[in-house]
């Protein structure tokens, strides 16, 4: 494979034959794994040095967002969560909790992408709740 490709014929077709001719030979006949599929998360495309970290994370379960975007997914979690809190009094503690920790995160705003959230009106969750819940109210 270190003759170069004629001027003439296209870099697909030359490789194709480059291939062909090496099946022929059998020099792909003894590869380990030969016939299985690619193991996932194979990502060919990228020299990331902390691959192997990325995929044990991935296999553990694991993730890390930045700052801002964590909050974010808290702040989706509290409020699907807030309207099914056991009690008016425990979906008000939910959203002030999420509310102290915008508030600390407009004041000194953290690295990663703009957090983009305000705190929510408590009131407005306590209103959600007792609609959702007219037998507990």
């Amino acid at each position: 494979m270190t003759e170069r490709k004629p001027p003439e014929v296209s870099f697909e077709s030359w490789i194709d034959k480059q291939i062909r001719e090496a099946e022929e030979r059998g020099d792909f006949a003894t590869l380990k794994g030969r016939g299985k599929p690619l193991p996932d998360g194979l990502d060919t495309t990228s020299h990331d040095e902390q691959w192997w970290i990325k995929q044990k994370m991935a296999r553990e379960g694991l993730s890390h967002l930045p700052p801002t975007l964590a909050l974010r997914k808290e702040a989706e979690d509290v409020l699907a969560a807030a309207p099914d809190a056991p009690s008016e009094q425990a979906a008000r503690r939910l959203v002030t909790d999420l509310n102290a920790k915008i508030s600390e995160a407009l004041r000194m705003p953290p690295p990663g992408p703009p957090l983009g959230l305000k705190p929510f009106d408590v009131d407005e969750v306590a209103r959600t709740w007792r609609e959702r819940h007219p037998d507990r109210g």
